[in-house]
């Protein structure tokens, strides 16, 4: 499933680029962060998990992330054990496997959940707010956002990094 329509708002409660960017996360190296350390970038958030059937999907990611980079986008993975137990590994298990496996060096995050009461409030903020709502189904699920701070894209684990409207929707949103 892809999407490239604006977050419907409603009143004064709709979520706003700056609910986006003050969500506190942890790095894969234990550090802190925002998601304001990134703003004024197109972003790709993804859930990652290093046993699945698309954790081949890090190649093409890290394509991306390489063919894109200079043009202001970044790939942010967020590994989890949601779905099958298929990230079973620490966090610097996850790292290691990542970088040598797949020569990923995009940004990773603090192993966490996506889905259920102990969802990450990025992945609450993300599913609740993106143009198609609803809880992740499965790992490598995509979300773009805007420079700007909207959710203008979401796409499912069976949607590649090297798929043309995901890599259309890149394009239209990189900063100007």
């Amino acid at each position: 499933m892809t999407s490239t329509a604006a977050p419907a708002t409603t009143g004064s409660t709709a979520a706003t680029p700056s609910d986006l960017y003050s969500q506190q996360l942890t790095t894969i190296d234990g550090k802190p962060a925002t998601l304001a350390d990134y703003k004024g970038k197109t972003l790709l958030i993804v859930n990652t998990a290093s046993k699945c059937g698309y954790t081949p999907q890090y190649d093409g990611l890290q394509n991306l992330y390489s063919n894109y980079k200079q043009k202001g986008f970044l790939v942010l993975g967020f590994p989890s054990n949601d779905f099958g137990g298929q990230e079973p590994g620490s966090n610097e298990e996850i790292k290691r496997f990542c970088q040598t496996k797949f020569n990923v060096d995009f940004p990773m995050f603090a192993k966490g959940s996506v889905k259920g009461e102990a969802k990450q409030p990025l992945f609450t903020f993300l599913t609740q707010n993106s143009p198609t709502k609803g809880e992740i189904k499965w790992n490598f699920e995509k979300f773009l956002v805007s420079p700007d701070g909207r959710i203008v894209g979401r796409f499912d684990s069976k949607v590649k990094p090297d798929d043309t409207a995901l890599k259309a929707a890149i394009e239209k949103n990189l900063p100007k």
